[in-house]
């Protein structure tokens, strides 16, 4: 069996890969860097793990790798991933998104014997409409409201389309916020951490400069989130929509409490106006019943566990 994945000088592919390497360490892994990618990001090969750099965007170097390397498992989690700089260049965000996964079905609908496709869609493209700050389900329509989102419900849709009409067996993983060690310090809960243990050594003054705290997100540990991607694609049904998700609000105040909680020192916190992005959505939640009934997956490690994480690793990075 030959896996490949995309992205994979990412942070959730870097836990993905362990995960395979874990679990089914007879299994050859192809994992796809972005070109322009700090070397220092890229899995290091060893025997079942291979490294390719690829600009997906290239839509002839993309066709000419999946034409070698013949993937039976494609897990796609390429991506522009950050909502709040989708407003800075939407273009880019559009280009890296729906066009690099457009040139990645081209190639692989050209396979014989199409691979199983999973694809990273976004509980963001629900946006605030219609669900009232319930638990949202697959059925809901999309109305993605960041160019971000938007982004990601087009992945959605065109992966849908590719499984419609040419019988491409593709999944989409709608997944919600996930964090966990490593996490790039423009997501908010890592954000709050590197903060913290810049703080506490003497980088920055005992300032937090937060933005919306009254809003609530549906957080879950990416060494859960790495679980589902290999679930959906041993059980998964092809065609389907799959919220990943623990099911739990938690209000992004509860997430920064908790990690001064856990600091050394005494901080001070001040909303800073840039960091408020427009069509903020309150409440976000999703609803995981469909993907554990189908696979058996379920959320299990605390949050207060993965922000205790969090926090350790970041003290580690800015003491070395």
């Amino acid at each position: 069996m030959r896996r490949l994945i995309t992205g994979a000088d990412g942070f959730v592919a870097s836990y993905l890969i362990k995960h395979l390497l874990k679990e089914d360490p007879s299994e050859e892994i192809i994992a796809l860097v972005w070109e322009s990618a700090p070397k220092e990001k890229w899995p290091t090969e060893r025997p079942g793990l291979r490294v390719i750099p690829v600009e997906l965007r290239d839509a002839a170097s993309v066709r000419s790798i999946i034409e070698e390397t013949r993937p039976n498992i494609v897990f796609h989690l390429a991506a522009a991933s950050s909502v709040a700089q989708s407003w800075e260049n939407p273009a880019l965000i559009y280009e890296s998104n729906i066009l690099g996964q457009l040139n990645l079905l081209e190639a692989l609908r050209r396979m014989p014997g199409m691979p199983r496709v999973i694809i990273a869609s976004s509980g963001e493209i629900y946006g605030r409409e219609g669900h009232g700050g319930r638990p949202i389900p697959e059925s809901a329509p999309l109305r993605p409201l960041s160019p971000y989102a938007l982004s990601k419900a087009t992945q959605d849709l065109q992966a849908r389309q590719y499984f419609d009409t040419f019988g491409m067996p593709t999944i989409r993983l709608r997944l919600f916020n996930h964090t966990g060690p490593g996490r790039p310090p423009h997501f908010v809960a890592s954000d709050f951490a590197h903060q913290i243990a810049e703080i506490e050594t003497g980088r920055r003054p005992s300032l937090m400069r937060v933005g919306d705290l009254s809003v609530a997100r549906d957080f879950s540990d990416v060494r859960d989130v790495v679980r589902a991607w290999r679930l959906a694609s041993l059980k998964g049904n092809p065609g389907e929509a799959y919220n990943i998700c623990s099911g739990r609000p938690t209000k992004i105040e509860s997430i920064l409490q908790t990690l001064l909680g856990l600091s050394e020192v005494e901080i001070r916190v001040e909303v800073d106006p840039s960091r408020l992005r427009p069509g903020e959505i309150p409440v976000i939640i999703g609803d995981p019943t469909h993907f554990e009934r189908d696979t058996g997956w379920k959320a299990k490690i605390p949050l207060e566990q993965t922000l205790s994480d969090l926090l350790a690793y970041w003290r580690a990075e800015l003491s070395s």
